[in-house]
C-alpha cells in the first residue's frame, strides 16, 4: 500500500516516517472507542487519573534523549536543545496535575439552612487535540494532560511534520495503563480533520496553528454547540525603555527572536526601542545573532538549525527582501539561498508598519527594530497589530511597566523576560491570536462544564 503522507527531514530531505491517513471507517471506530471509554474514565478517581498521567509524562521524560533526536530529525531544531523540550513537558505536566485537585474541586457557596448546594466540575466527554510541529510536545501537553486529568477522553491529531510525537504519546499512555479508548491518535488530511471535529462524538476542540486553521476549526464545528480553544498566530512585540539594562535586554531579545529558528508563537518578531538606546540595543542583538552557528542540527556545535520547511524559509526571505526594497537596513549578511530550509538570522532597522516584516507573522529568524519617542508611541505601535499573544517590556521601573502593560492588547505581559510559558498562569491571546485558555486553574474551566446541585433537606 502506498503512503498517504511522508515526513521528510528538513536536514537533508530524507524520509523520517511515512503513513496512511485514517479512512472514514477507521475514524468512526476511533470515535466509537472513545465514546465507550468515557464513563469508565470519568468515574476513575482523580487520584488514580493523576497517578497514571504522571507515569506517562515520566515515561516520556525518561526517554528524552531518544525523543530529542526524533524531534531534530523531524523539524530541524539543533540536537543540543531538543531533549530540553521534554523537560518543559514534565514541568507543565507536573504543574497541571498539581493544580487538578483544587481546579476540579466542588465550589461551595455560602451555606443556607436547610439546603446543600454546590457546583461540580464535570468532564465534557471527548476532546480533539490538533497540535503543530514547532514545539510538538509543549504545544500539545497544554491540552492533553489537563483534558485527561479532568476525566475526558482525548483524540490527538498531530502535524504530519511530527508524526513520531503522536506515536510517543501513544506509547507513554499505554505504558501508564490508560484504559482502551481513553487516549488515541489519528493521522488525517484537512478533510479528515474537519470530519473529526464535526463528529457528534467530539465535545471540545483544542487547536494550535495558523489563523486560517482557526477559521477552519470554526467552520468544522459550526452548528454544534461546543467550545474550541484556539491558539493562533503572533507578532509579539518588545519595548525597551531608556532605563533598561540594555545588555540583558539585547541578549534575551536575541534569544527570543532566533531560538528555534524563530519558529515560536510567542517569539519576539518586532522591537520598539527608546531612540536614545536604539543603537546600543541593535549592536547588542547583532552581536548575539552573529555568534549563532547555522548548520547541521545533528552536530552538537550547531545553535541554529534549518527551518521546518524551505517554503517557510522563503516566506521570511521575501519579507526581508521587500523590507529592504522599502528602505530597511540589514545588519547581517543577506541570505539569498532561495529554496533552502537553512536560513541565517537577520536584524532590520529603518522599518515601519507599511512592511510585512513588522505586520505579518514571520515565524522565522528575523526581527525588525524601530525607535520610539516615549511610552505612548510604544503602546500605540505595539497595539497596531491583528495579533495579541504576548508583549515584553524592558525597564527597571516596575510601576511604569504595570501602567504600560494595562494598556497593551495581549494575553500575557512580560517584564524583563520573554518567550516563556508559566504553567501556573493562564496562556491566552486576544484578537487574531485566538480565544480560550490553557494552563493554570483557568485552563481546567475550558475542559469541564459546571453542574449545579441544589438539595433541600427533608
Amino acid at each position: 500500500m502506498s503512503a498517504d503522507f511522508e515526513c521528510l527531514s528538513p536536514i537533508d530531505g530524507s524520509r523520517v516516517y511515512s503513513g496512511n491517513y485514517h479512512s472514514g471507517d477507521e475514524l468512526a471506530d476511533v470515535l466509537a472507542r472513545a465514546q465507550a471509554a468515557r464513563a469508565e474514565w470519568r468515574a476513575t478517581p482523580l487520584e488514580t487519573r493523576i497517578e497514571r498521567l504522571k507515569a506517562a509524562s515520566d515515561h516520556l521524560f525518561a526517554n528524552k534523549d531518544a525523543i530529542g533526536t526524533e524531534i531534530t530529525r523531524q523539524m530541524g531544531r539543533p540536537i543540543r536543545y531538543s531533549s530540553k523540550e521534554l523537560e518543559g513537558l514534565k514541568e507543565r505536566s507536573d504543574a497541571m496535575l498539581a493544580l487538578a485537585p483544587n481546579a476540579l474541586a466542588d465550589i461551595r457557596p455560602e451555606p443556607v439552612d436547610g439546603f446543600d448546594r454546590w457546583i461540580a466540575r464535570e468532564a465534557l466527554g471527548v476532546v480533539a487535540v490538533l497540535a503543530p510541529w514547532n514545539y510538538p510536545f509543549l504545544t500539545s501537553v497544554n491540552a492533553i494532560i489537563p483534558a485527561l486529568a479532568a476525566g475526558n477522553c482525548v483524540i490527538l491529531k498531530h502535524s504530519a511534520q511530527t508524526p513520531l510525537v503522536a506515536k510517543r504519546y501513544e506509547e507513554a499512555f499505554r505504558h501508564a495503563g490508560l484504559p482502551d479508548g481513553v487516549f488515541q491518535i489519528v493521522f488525517l488530511d484537512h478533510a479528515g480533520a474537519a470530519d473529526l471535529m464535526g463528529a457528534p462524538a467530539i465535545d471540545y476542540v483544542a487547536f494550535t496553528g495558523s489563523v486560517g486553521g482557526g477559521e477552519a476549526v470554526n467552520q468544522a464545528i459550526a452548528g454544534k454547540f461546543i467550545g474550541a480553544g484556539l491558539e493562533l498566530g503572533g507578532k509579539d512585540p518588545a519595548y525597551v525603555r531608556k532605563d533598561a539594562d540594555i545588555a540583558i535586554a539585547a541578549e534575551n531579545l536575541a534569544d527570543g527572536a532566533f531560538f528555534n529558528s524563530g519558529q515560536s508563537c510567542c517569539g519576539i518578531e518586532r522591537i520598539y526601542a527608546d531612540a536614545s538606546v536604539q543603537d546600543e540595543l541593535v549592536a547588542g542583538i547583532v552581536k548575539h545573532a552573529s555568534s549563532l552557528t547555522l548548520g547541521d542540527p545533528m552536530d552538537e556545535a550547531t545553535t541554529l538549525g534549518p527551518m521546518a520547511s524551505a517554503k517557510g524559509a522563503d516566506t521570511v526571505r521575501q519579507q526581508i527582501a521587500d523590507a529592504i526594497e522599502g528602505g530597511a537596513q540589514a545588519h547581517l549578511p543577506l541570505d539569498t539561498n532561495w529554496g533552502s530550509a537553512y536560513l541565517g538570522p537577520q536584524v532590520l532597522t529603518n522599518v515601519d508598519h507599511t512592511m510585512d516584516v513588522m505586520m505579518e507573522e514571520s515565524f522565522g529568524p528575523v526581527v525588525g527594530i524601530c525607535p520610539v519617542a516615549d511610552d505612548a508611541e510604544a503602546i500605540r505601535l505595539m497595539n497596531d497589530s491583528q495579533y495579541g499573544l504576548t508583549a515584553s517590556i524592558w525597564t527597571t521601573d516596575k510601576a511604569a511597566a504595570k501602567t504600560i502593560g494595562s494598556a497593551l492588547e495581549t494575553g500575557t505581559v512580560f517584564l524583563n523576560r520573554c518567550d516563556y510559558l508559566d504553567p501556573y498562569l493562564a496562556w491566552t491571546g486576544v484578537k487574531n491570536s485566538g480565544r480560550g485558555c490553557t494552563l493554570s486553574t483557568i485552563g481546567y474551566e475550558q475542559l469541564t462544564r459546571p453542574k449545579s446541585y441544589n438539595f433541600k433537606e427533608v
